[in-house]
C-alpha cells in the first residue's frame, strides 16, 4: 500500500509560537524594559490564532503576522505604561535604603 504521509512544518503548530512567547516573556523577566514583552504577546496573539483558525500559512506569512502583532502590541504597551507628557521619572533617594 502507498499511503500519503503529510509533513508538517514545525512553525504551523500552534504550542511552537506558545512555547516562544513563554520563552520571550522569561526573558523579559530577565532582562525588564519592555522590549521582549511586544514579542511575547505577538507570539502568544499568532498562537491563539493557530489554535482557532488553523491555516496552512508559510514561515515568511507567519514571521509578518507575527512583527505587525509584535509592533501593534509594543505599541499598546508604550501607551498604557508611558509617563504623561512634559513628565520626567527621577530617583531622588537610594530605593533600597528601608
Amino acid at each position: 500500500m502507498n499511503d500519503i504521509v503529510q509533513i508538517i512544518p514545525i512553525w504551523a503548530f500552534w504550542w511552537v509560537w506558545m512555547a516562544a512567547a513563554l520563552l520571550l516573556a522569561i526573558i523579559e523577566i530577565m532582562l525588564p524594559g519592555f522590549l521582549f514583552l511586544g514579542f511575547a504577546i505577538g507570539a502568544a496573539l499568532v498562537g491563539i490564532m493557530l489554535v482557532f483558525a488553523p491555516m496552512a500559512l508559510g514561515l515568511p506569512l507567519l514571521l509578518v503576522i507575527f512583527a505587525v502583532l509584535s509592533l501593534v502590541a509594543w505599541a499598546v504597551l508604550r501607551r498604557i505604561f508611558r509617563l504623561k507628557d512634559g513628565q520626567v521619572r527621577r530617583v531622588h533617594g537610594d530605593v533600597n535604603k528601608g
